[in-house]
C-alpha cells in the first residue's frame, strides 16, 4: 500500500537515492517489484531531509504522483543530505486531505512513514484513539490510519520511548486492536527504526557509515538483506539490530 525508504550516511543528492537508481522509489511508484498489496503508488509522495547545521528536517510533499512532479526531479538533483526519509503513497481509502495525508509525517526531529493498512478503519481504532490526549487527536495532520498511527508513535516518543520501542509497542497495540499491515519507518536523522509486519522490508549497509532501509531494493546489489516478517529493525551508521516482534495475545 506504499513504498518507503530511509537513509543515513555520507552526503548524497536526494536523486542518487530516490530517482536515479534503476528501481528507485520513483519507479516503484508505478512498477514496484516486491509490493504485496496494490500495484500503483500514485496518491501522493513526500521526502523529508536534514540539512547541515539545522536539527529540524525540511519536507517536500505533494498529493499527486512523484513521476508527474518535474520540480521534484530538479530539486532532487541538487539537494544533498546525510539523512532522509521518503515515501510514495497508495491510499487505503480516497480522502480529501491531499498532501497532508502523504508521508513523511513529522514533529521536531522525527520523520515517520507507514506502509500498510488498518482493517476496519476507523472503527477498529476507536479504542486506541481514545487513549490519546484530546489535544493530540485534534492535531492530526490527516484523517487516515497512517496519521493516527503516527500520533500513537509520537505520544510514546514524547514520553521518552526510544525509536524502536515506540514502533514496537505501537505495532503490538494496533495489531491487537485490528488485523493490520504495519510496516513503519522512523528516523531522527541519527538512527533509523523500522518494522516488517505484513509487507517487505530490506536494508543495505556500506562504507562510510552508510545505511539504507527500504520497502524493496532500488538496485540489484547483492548486499541487500531482507528483514523477516514480524521483525523490528533498529540501525545507526555503525550497526543494525533485528529483534523479533511477538504476535499480540488475546
Amino acid at each position: 500500500m506504499c513504498r518507503h525508504l530511509a537513509y543515513l550516511g555520507p552526503p548524497e543528492p536526494l536523486g542518487a537515492l530516490l530517482t536515479e537508481p534503476e528501481h528507485a522509489l520513483m519507479r516503484q511508484s508505478w512498477a514496484p517489484r516486491r509490493q504485496r498489496y496494490g500495484t500503483v503508488n500514485a496518491d501522493g509522495f513526500g521526502v523529508g531531509w536534514y540539512a547541515d547545521g539545522d536539527p529540524l528536517p525540511a519536507r517536500y510533499r505533494r498529493a499527486g504522483p512523484i513521476w508527474a512532479d518535474l520540480s521534484f526531479t530538479d530539486l532532487a538533483r541538487v539537494v544533498r543530505s546525510e539523512a532522509l526519509l521518503a515515501a510514495v503513497r497508495d491510499a487505503t481509502e480516497p480522502g480529501a486531505d491531499n498532501e497532508a495525508a502523504a508521508a513523511p509525517f513529522s514533529s521536531g526531529r522525527w520523520l515517520f512513514s507507514h506502509n500498510g493498512a488498518v482493517k476496519g478503519w476507523p472503527g477498529s481504532m476507536a479504542g486506541l484513539a481514545s487513549s490519546l490526549p484530546a489535544a493530540e487527536l485534534l492535531s492530526l495532520e490527516a484523517r487516515n490510519d497512517s496519521a493516527l498511527i503516527w500520533a500513537l508513535v509520537l505520544h510514546r516518543l514524547r514520553t521518552g520511548d526510544s525509536l524502536g520501542q515506540a514502533l514496537a509497542d505501537t505495532v503490538c497495540d494496533t495489531a491487537a486492536a485490528a488485523d493490520s499491515r504495519l510496516n513503519l519507518l522512523l528516523t531522527d536523522g541519527r538512527a533509523i527504526a523500522a518494522t516488517a509486519w505484513g509487507d517487505t522490508l530490506w536494508y543495505l549497509t556500506g562504507s562510510g557509515g552508510r545505511l539504507v532501509v527500504a520497502s524493496e531494493p532500488y538496485d540489484d546489489d547483492p548486499r541487500w538483506q531482507e528483514v523477516p516478517d514480524r521483525t523490528l529493525l533498529t540501525g545507526t551508521r555503525t550497526e543494525v539490530l533485528l529483534t523479533e516482534l511477538k504476535e499480540p495475545t488475546e
